[in-house]
């Protein structure tokens, strides 16, 4: 198999340094736009071969690694919480929960009753990419799972959320325990379907502080990633705006810790320490800059990096939609050609 990827996990040696990008798939890509033409969202994640089909098109810009095409919110619908996609909205969650009794209402299932079609597309995946290429499945965080649900949707401040949180932690602490056993379950059933690595999607822990991450949040994540990581995958457990939260995220768990742009990879590696790998951490919008302009800030990422062995590059979110696939192209070009001086 061509490895590389999983092997910058395990932090061992690799010829060149492997890329793949959050969101390599989606809304960039003229080939998906296509599809989506005749598919909503929904219906390719909820079609295995058509989640296939997208799962496997940024394969040919040189990536490393596929990831699954699905969705977070996903695991929502199963557990009672029905939602859609609004143009120019984003999701929408249709009955969102805001007390004890929504709490109360909320299922907790087994991943083949409510997410068979996520695992039937991971085989199918796997047959198709086998020998060549990793497959990377992927869950969202409680924290980020719990916003959507109590806000009805994406919000700016999480006032909801918080105010869940704070004035009632114990229903808080019920929802995010049903959510993180949902998650947990589901992960392992990625791994048994046939996902080489999973990643942990915490896109909006960001908006915690240290205190209320450790007290409401914490055990719950450490519950999923200290149980997936005895399946022996790699564990990528990534968050955004987590400058001030590094140290609480790594002794989460995860074998690998995503970084996102707003602190130098070096910087971060340091906090987080050298017996994990690190994935990062380009800003999403240097690929819409001029390559050469990318190129450069991809090199001091790099440079970051020191040669150490460990290291994943990636995008410290997700690729935006205006970004030209050309470029994302000349950027794999650029990390797979960089040499670290006086690297072992």
């Amino acid at each position: 198999m061509f490895d590389r990827f999983l092997r910058a996990c395990r932090r061992e040696q690799t010829d060149v340094t492997p890329v793949w990008f959050m969101r390599q798939a989606g809304r960039y890509m003229a080939e998906y736009r296509a599809l989506r033409e005749k598919h909503t969202l929904l219906e390719i994640c909820k079609t295995p071969e058509l989640a296939l089909e997208v799962t496997l098109q940024p394969l040919r810009l040189g990536v490393d690694a596929a990831i699954l095409f699905a969705d977070i919110l996903l695991p929502l619908e199963p557990m009672g919480a029905p939602f859609s996609f609004e143009k120019g909205e984003g999701p929408v969650i249709h009955a969102p929960v805001r007390d004890r009794a929504d709490i109360d209402r909320m299922r907790v299932f087994e991943p083949e009753e409510g997410l068979g079609y996520v695992l039937e597309a991971i085989r199918l995946i796997r047959r198709e990419l086998d020998g060549k290429t990793p497959l990377i499945g992927f869950a969202g965080a409680p924290f980020t799972m719990a916003s959507y649900l109590v806000e009805g949707g994406k919000s700016s401040d999480y006032f909801r959320t918080k105010q869940l949180m704070w004035g009632d932690p114990a229903s808080f602490s019920l929802l995010m325990s049903k959510i993180s056993e949902v998650v947990r379950r589901y992960l392992h059933a990625q791994v048994e379907a046939g996902a080489q690595a999973v990643q942990l999607f915490d896109s909006w822990i960001g908006a915690l502080s240290p205190e209320d991450y450790r007290t409401h949040v914490a055990p719950h994540v450490k519950n999923i990633l200290q149980s997936v990581e005895k399946t022996g995958v790699p564990v990528i457990h990534f968050g955004t705006n987590t400058s001030t939260l590094l140290e609480a995220q790594r002794d989460c768990g995860g074998t690998v810790i995503g970084v996102d742009w707003r602190l130098p990879l070096g910087e971060a590696w340091k906090r987080i320490g050298y017996d994990h790998a690190i994935q990062g951490n380009l800003d999403p919008l240097l690929l819409c800059a001029p390559p050469d302009v990318a190129a450069a800030r991809a090199r001091a990422v790099l440079a970051e990096a020191a040669g150490r062995p460990g290291h994943i590059f990636n995008l410290g979110h997700g690729i935006v939609p205006q970004t030209p696939v050309d470029n994302v192209k000349a950027l794999v070009d650029v990390i797979h050609a960089y040499r670290h001086e006086g690297a072992a």
